[in-house]
């Protein structure tokens, strides 16, 4: 097996962190959107062609590229080892920053990348492990990402295959579902050291987080947890890497709420 990366572990940290900064943009005129990693700038271009996409693209394409780019042991060769690491996209409707990110790490041809959505594409506006090498689940519905990784870990671990890390994105706004809440707290409650979730948190849940904020959730039921700055890349890797080996981890990766 010839794997892109074997991620060092690292201890848990927490931290708290300030949202980033974005300019202005002139009297009358849209936002423009945050700036992209540049390896993922021309896919997403491409996929775009001269459509807008929403702020639930840009929120999520910063963790996505850490994950494909520095800490998921898969490749394009190696999307269907047994050993392999395993994403799972719960936050289906943000599937263009997923498929431009898929792109630039070579799983899917540039050319795809211009009917996307198409009746004749195989990249619809919701992700499909049947059309799409390297993708683990359809998703799309938002609250069944996590108890889907759940299973996937608990499948895994059945096999006696003890290797493989099994990552699920979510947004914050998800855990409004009850199906997640069941998730977190059967996982901790097993000691399911091979789960990650990652939070991508622009406080759209309708309730919010007091206290420690969307991280408590989790850590309430036995987790390890980082919050960290959604858009920083080093401060992203440290907290993926930083799970114990012990407990399920969660990273709440912080974006503008505009996000």
């Amino acid at each position: 097996m010839d794997f892109n990366l074997q991620a060092s572990r690292m201890t848990t940290t927490t931290a708290t962190v300030p949202r980033p900064d974005v300019p202005a943009p002139p009297p009358g005129s849209a936002p423009a959107p945050p700036p992209v990693p540049e390896p993922v700038a021309a896919p997403l271009r491409r996929l775009g062609a001269g459509r807008e996409f929403g702020a639930n693209v840009y929120s999520t394409v910063d963790v996505l590229w850490v994950l494909y780019d520095r800490i998921l042991r898969i490749t394009p060769d190696t999307v269907d080892d047994p050993d392999r690491d395993r994403f799972l996209l719960s936050k289906g409707h943000a599937v263009a920053g997923y498929y431009a990110v898929l792109a630039a790490k070579g799983f899917v041809p540039g050319d795809w990348l211009d009917d996307q959505g198409g009746p004749a594409s195989r990249l619809g506006d919701h992700p499909d492990r049947t059309m799409v090498p390297g993708v683990e689940i359809g998703s799309g519905s938002l609250g069944h990402g996590l108890g889907l990784g759940v299973g996937t870990a608990l499948g895994l671990r059945a096999q006696g295959l003890l290797t493989p890390r099994t990552y699920v994105l979510l947004g914050d706004a998800e855990l409004d579902e009850g199906s997640n809440h069941e998730a977190i707290a059967y996982a901790g409650a097993t000691g399911l050291a091979s789960l990650s979730a990652v939070v991508v948190d622009n406080r759209s849940a309708t309730h919010g987080w007091p206290g420690d904020g969307a991280a408590a959730r989790f850590t309430v039921n036995g987790w390890t947890a980082a919050t960290v700055d959604g858009r920083d890349h080093e401060a992203l890797h440290r907290a993926l890497t930083g799970h114990d080996n012990h407990r399920p981890h969660v990273v709440v990766a912080v974006v503008d709420t505009q996000e």
